[in-house]
């Protein structure tokens, strides 16, 4: 059994940027506010030298390791709960999740948009902890 992990944050933050880390899945990452809609999803298996170990001890037929699925979910705005941005389709792809993975920016670059056109990143963990 693995879990679940959602990509969350304003948008332009990062979040499709670190999903492609994570997951190598080469989604579109662009400069714009909603690049994503719809969650893109990516598993990623999860190393464990305590299964490799127990594995040499017990030499089981097959060795299945736990895996990470990450959800890159679309970007929230302030008022998602009231309809604003992509309204409550982020709190829905959130809640089929197991844990929050939350993207904030702390960069400054004229050439990335940001919602509110300032950089304030307690600012923006407020937005999204208000909205979840």
């Amino acid at each position: 059994m693995g879990f679940k992990c959602g990509i969350v944050g304003l948008p332009n933050v990062g979040k499709s940027t670190l999903f492609n880390a994570l997951t190598k899945a080469g989604i579109g990452a662009e400069n714009f506010p909603f690049c994503t809609i719809e969650p893109n999803s990516g598993m990623v298996p999860m190393p464990d030298a305590r299964l490799d170990a127990l594995s040499e001890i017990v030499k089981p037929e097959r060795v299945l390791a736990t895996t990470m699925e990450f959800v890159d979910i679309a970007g929230l705005v302030a008022g998602a709960s009231k309809g604003e941005g992509l309204g409550n389709q982020f709190l829905a792809n959130i809640r089929e999740t197991d844990a929050i993975a939350h993207v904030v920016r702390c960069f400054e670059d004229e050439n990335v948009i940001h919602v509110a056109n300032k950089i304030s990143p307690a600012d923006d963990i407020e937005i999204i902890n208000t909205e979840l």
